[in-house]
């Protein structure tokens, strides 16, 4: 543990940074990298905005899912304002919402984080109720066109998975041929490092498959088709949480709940279908071949989030920690693909402890989930509101005054509790 924390300025510093990236009814993740309202980055700040602001947080929830389209998919970008610091932008994606948005889903939390949100303001259950038919709109149409034929949940682009660059996208990624991208000009690179971001054949590939969604005007049938299709455990332990907290919020709120328990009943059966025992681990796997990733990664830890925590998964992580203490890394630091700074295939992410960390405290792993918990806060304590962290010295990386990152902070890692002495 470090010295000493000065919780009430990093709490002033927290709420700081949630105000400098606030649109008024959305929230940014950082200025310049990401000058839009993202799907997931969206739910988890609006944990943080419930520590300070419960009426925004409902408020950022509800306009994510304003931007719902006509099938039930809800988007992983909307650009409700032109700016040209992002690419590719609507003009690129060609999205088909009652707004500018991106073709492409995220990885389904936000059910998970308006129950706590809820929970903490019940006087606003109207609020629920209103956004309850756009929820379960968005879970139906994830149980039509995300799943594979085992239960788990199935990502079409790496940046639906939200883990970018992760080497599970590797195999894949080296049997697409990008004919037809031609030139473009990325924006990330010059916010933040390039070492620190997708490389330009990854690149390629997102924006090939963006551009292959568009000419099929993102039919969903069409998209099942498109070249890149891996189960995910991200996706798969974020949504079957996601479709629990939204069964019991429809049980507790005396709302139709017709067919969710069955869907229960196959996702739990699809998230242990990820189980791969040669590295007695959680993985990805080909969504057609059914061949595992062979990658033990951060969103492999989800599982506790999801119900579904083993005693291997227990070990690793208690190894890992051992190893590396400062966080989940994203990639197993013993695997050649490791590094430690660029993006998702090796930095640590404080907004993944965190639910590692809720997921782990929800199974009864009390000391583990507490463990995870002070690692989380003196991360941040020790170097600031970073997009992610070097998980091999803790130092910062990626984009600075991260709007997830201070959520994190407000809503979780500050009230960490010390070993006892």
């Amino acid at each position: 543990m470090i010295s000493k924390i000065d919780n009430q300025a990093l709490d002033a510093e927290a709420e700081r940074i949630l105000r400098l990236n606030d649109k008024g009814t959305y929230t940014v993740p950082t200025h310049g990298l990401y000058p839009y309202q993202w799907n997931w980055d969206s739910a988890i700040t609006a944990l943080g905005w419930a520590e300070i602001d419960l009426d925004r947080a409902w408020t950022e929830i509800e306009t994510l899912m304003a931007s719902q389209w006509d099938s039930g998919m809800v988007p992983h970008i909307i650009f409700h304002v032109p700016d040209d610091s992002y690419f590719p932008g609507p003009d690129v994606w060609q999205g088909r919402g009652p707004v500018p948005s991106s073709g492409i889903t995220q990885p389904a939390v936000a059910a998970s984080m308006v129950r706590r949100i809820l929970a903490q303001d019940p006087g606003q259950a109207d609020r629920m109720r209103a956004l309850y038919p756009k929820f379960r709109a968005w879970h139906a149409w994830y149980m039509a066109w995300r799943r594979d034929t085992r239960g788990a949940i199935v990502t079409t682009h790496p940046w639906e998975s939200g883990r970018d660059n992760a080497p599970e996208w590797d195999r894949q990624f080296a049997a697409i041929n990008p004919v037809g991208v031609g030139e473009y000009q990325r924006r990330d690179t010059g916010h933040v490092d390039p070492s620190m971001r997708p490389t330009k054949f990854e690149y390629d590939r997102y924006i090939y498959l963006v551009q292959e969604g568009a000419k099929c005007d993102w039919n969903d049938a069409a998209v099942a088709d498109l070249p890149f299709r891996v189960s995910d455990p991200t996706m798969t332990f974020l949504f079957l949480r996601a479709h629990r907290d939204l069964f019991e919020m429809g049980g507790e709120l005396g709302l139709e709940t017709e067919g969710m328990a069955q869907d229960l009943t196959q996702l739990e059966a699809g998230a242990r279908s990820l189980w791969n025992d040669d590295i007695g681990s959680y993985d990805g796997r080909d969504a057609d071949s059914g061949e595992f990733r062979q990658c033990l990664s951060n969103a492999s830890y989800l599982c506790w989030f999801a119900g579904v925590g083993t005693a291997r998964q227990r070990a690793h992580l208690n190894a890992v920690l051992d190893r590396l203490p400062f966080g989940i890394p994203s990639h197993d630091p013993g695997s050649p693909n490791f590094d430690a700074k660029r993006y998702w295939r090796g930095p640590t992410w404080a907004f993944i402890n965190m639910l590692v960390g809720m997921g782990l405290a929800d199974a009864g792993e009390t000391a583990l989930a507490q463990r995870v918990q002070r690692v989380t806060r003196d991360l941040i304590a020790a170097n600031g509101f970073s997009e992610y962290f070097d998980p091999t010295d803790g130092s910062p990386a990626g984009g600075t005054s991260f709007s997830w990152t201070a959520a994190v902070w407000l809503a979780w890692a500050r009230h960490a509790v010390d070993d006892a002495v």
